[in-house]
């Protein structure tokens, strides 16, 4: 993917600054220039992208509107394993331990979804209704934000 003397990369902007471009710093720029190198090699009629990693999808989006790449980006949707953590090659990794503690996050999404779905419209308010849910098993917490 990078041959010798590589030395450009794809900058994303405010996009990629919060949330997980802050726990994180320089991942969206890594990932933005890998997809931008696979999308000048591919040249798909469609790329598919999870929405597990909802701003890295708008990151893509973003970066493929920019930059006028060909092709479609296509979002689809998070499947979800019986506990409820997100079907992903990095939580088959975790220990056992691990994943009892990560099916808090799920736990916490569905507080906030119901919080919603019971008329709340504050984001705070949503947002503490998944803290409430992430406190318990003792996450260190990166972020957790209510975005529109």
């Amino acid at each position: 993917m990078y041959p010798s003397g590589f030395a450009t990369a794809v900058a994303v902007g405010k996009l990629g600054e919060r949330w997980e471009g802050a726990a994180r710093p320089g991942h969206f720029r890594g990932v933005a220039t890998v997809v931008a190198i696979l999308f000048g090699l591919v040249r798909p009629a469609r790329a598919y992208f999870g929405e597990k990693d909802f701003q890295q999808l708008r990151v893509i989006r973003r970066m493929h509107a920019d930059l006028a790449l060909s092709g479609e980006v296509v979002g689809c949707a998070t499947v979800r394993e019986r506990d409820g953590l997100a079907l992903s090659s990095r939580n088959k990794r975790l220990s056992p331990e691990a994943r009892e503690m990560a099916g808090a996050i799920p736990a916490a999404l569905l507080a906030m979804r119901r919080a919603v779905a019971s008329g709340e419209r504050d984001g705070e308010r949503v947002r503490q209704a998944g803290l409430r849910r992430l406190v318990d098993p003792g996450i260190a917490l990166d972020y957790l934000a209510v975005v529109d």
